[in-house]
């Protein structure tokens, strides 16, 4: 375990949820929250960065009990702020739906589905689209829960669920990898407020925090940062909200 006085050696968990972060074939983490993440770590000198995979349920616990040091992003509430700190924001996304091409059952965002009660939907275990689907009328028998988000996606083309919830640009990078011939995304309206993701760190990890966010207020918005996150997909819209310049 790192020790909040020594940072030659960090590990950073992460989840299989491109473009955020996945295992490459050659077993190597890649995305966009595991690069950010790296080049903010060796830029306050982290000698040796460890990648983690682990599930979207474990990542909250993981951190809070030092089983690593670092979470990539998600996004900020305040029931996850008395677990965990949190850097600051590195991007805001709104949510949206994954769904067979064609949209069948025309999904447009959680009201709509709720009003069709033959409409099922998958969502990740403890990922705020449940407390999101819940509060616009989606019943508990409407609702699919997964651990991964492969297994949701298999479940929305054999037809067992109807539309995958998940982040819109996440959503936009698996239709693009899956085939659009095959499944579609379809971004939900924009409220006035768009949630933002940031990293976590154990609460008596304070050192760490400290040190990452000095660098990350530096680096967000920079040239190298939108350069990097644009090849993984992101744009001004997720990026501006979040950006020191």
């Amino acid at each position: 375990m790192t020790h909040s006085d020594r940072r030659d050696t960090v590990t950073l968990a992460y989840i299989d949820e491109p473009p955020f972060g996945w295992t490459q074939a050659d077993g190597i983490a890649t995305g966009a929250d595991v690069e950010l993440a790296d080049t903010i770590l060796r830029a306050i000198g982290v000698e040796t960065i460890v990648h983690h995979a682990t599930t979207f349920a474990e990542l909250l616990p993981g951190v809070e009990n030092e089983r690593w040091d670092i979470n990539v992003p998600l996004f900020v509430t305040a029931e996850r702020a008395t677990r965990v700190n949190f850097s600051v924001p590195v991007w805001a996304i709104g949510d949206g739906f994954l769904v067979r091409t064609g949209n069948p059952k025309q999904l447009t965002d959680y009201v709509s589905l709720a009003h069709r009660a033959d409409a099922r939907l998958g969502i990740i275990t403890g990922q705020v689209q449940h407390l999101a689907a819940t509060r616009a009328g989606v019943s508990a028998a409407q609702i699919t829960l997964f651990d991964e988000q492969s297994d949701a996606i298999d479940a929305l083309r054999s037809g067992a669920i109807d539309a995958y919830a998940s982040t819109a640009l996440g959503n936009r990078i698996v239709a693009e990898r899956v085939g659009t011939d095959v499944v579609s995304a379809v971004a939900h309206e924009a409220g006035h407020s768009v949630p933002r993701g940031a990293f976590s760190f154990s609460k008596r990890n304070r050192a760490l925090l400290e040190a990452f966010d000095r660098q990350l207020r530096i680096y967000l918005g920079s040239a190298d940062h939108r350069e990097r996150m644009g090849r993984y997909g992101f744009t001004a819209a997720e990026i501006d909200p979040v950006a020191s310049r």
